[in-house]
């Protein structure tokens, strides 16, 4: 079978590999789909530290069983499932506790196990302990599915940022996960969304797709006094981070109205990761910060679910569908901003 395997940063290449088999308590499944990310992108060009390569990457799949092993009940060869990316320990205080998300025994797929940029993969049992397979909902396809997982992990953000009915929310930066913010924030009763991007070329093919009811290009206007135009002075209720920008979150503080939420959600990149905080603007605001990382196996259920329900579309996100072979070009895709989201169907 062909693989795509990230060898060292700036060397991820295209290889045969020998088909695996399950072991008695793991799942083999065909990969009908594995979409790329960021990640992808980082994980391609720099490393991960909790990578030792080779390691066959690829972490957003959906596919369909072919094998069980001896041990495993509940799933059999045709069945159409989706796998967890993140995978909780679930047995330390933090999981026991429903903290899943920051359980610091956590692995994933394409770090510390094979990927799903393949033909073939084998399901870990620690998904499987942790009931990390789904089922995919009827009339949803493998390459929705395979966007579960990001969908997943805005859904966690989301949450933990309490969006109400009615809530004006600003989501900075207009990649793939922006514009699941954007229609997971309407799916919680936003009243407004409005949409922020460096690019123009970018924000334009956003909004095309998921019709903000602002666009606001940042290399145009001052985003933070776009906001408080648009909220009469008031600023936003949310506002979500969806960039690994610095400057993106000093601006959400500084665009947030008094008790305002900031979701965090994009992280900083390792060796710039500090911000310039006005921390009279949280105090006299009383603003609330908050972190989002990742999600939860119950996360990924919930998501498969807003998908099939219609509630979070995801079919028309998908710009690009290339196959293995192509997924190094896919990448390319990715790093460039050239498209919305890129799934690789092996």
């Amino acid at each position: 079978m062909r693989v795509a395997r990230f060898h060292a940063p700036g060397d991820v290449r295209l290889e045969d590999a020998p088909e695996p088999s399950p072991g008695p308590r793991e799942v083999k499944i065909r990969v009908r789909a594995c979409s790329t990310c960021g990640t992808d992108v980082k994980i391609s060009k720099f490393g991960h530290q909790n990578i030792s390569p080779p390691r066959v990457m690829g972490h957003e799949i959906a596919g369909e069983v072919v094998e069980t092993g001896a041990e495993v009940t509940g799933w059999a060869p045709g069945d159409r499932v989706q796998v967890i990316a993140a995978i909780p320990c679930g047995v330390c205080p933090d999981c026991t506790h429903g903290r899943m998300t920051i359980c610091p025994n956590q692995v994933s797929m394409g770090y510390q196990f094979e990927g799903g940029f393949a033909e073939f993969m084998v399901v870990p049992e620690n998904v499987l302990a942790v009931d990390g397979l789904n089922r995919i909902p009827e009339g949803v396809s493998f390459a929705e599915a395979s966007v579960a997982e990001p969908l997943a992990c805005a859904l966690n953000a989301q949450e933990l940022v309490g969006i109400k009915p009615g809530d004006d929310v600003v989501v900075i930066g207009s990649g793939p996960i922006g514009c699941l913010h954007v229609r997971l924030a309407r799916s919680f009763g936003a009243g407004r969304v409005f949409l922020v991007e460096l690019s123009r070329e970018r924000l334009d093919m956003a909004a095309a797709l998921v019709s903000p009811d602002a666009a606001i290009c940042a290399a145009d206007q001052d985003p933070v006094e776009a906001v408080l135009a648009l909220t009469e002075g008031r600023g936003a209720n949310v506002i979500i981070t969806a960039a690994a920008s610095g400057k993106a979150q000093e601006q959400a503080v500084a665009m947030a109205t008094r008790q305002g939420r900031i979701s965090f959600f994009g992280g900083l990149p390792k060796d710039n990761p500090t911000i310039t905080l006005d921390s009279n603007l949280v105090h006299y605001r009383e603003l609330m910060i908050i972190g989002a990382n990742g999600s939860s196996p119950e996360h990924n259920k919930r998501a498969l679910k807003l998908i099939a329900d219609g509630k979070v579309p995801v079919n028309d996100l998908i710009t690009h569908r290339l196959p293995l072979d192509q997924v190094i070009e896919g990448i390319g895709i990715v790093s460039r901003g050239e498209a919305i989201k890129v799934t690789i169907e092996p």
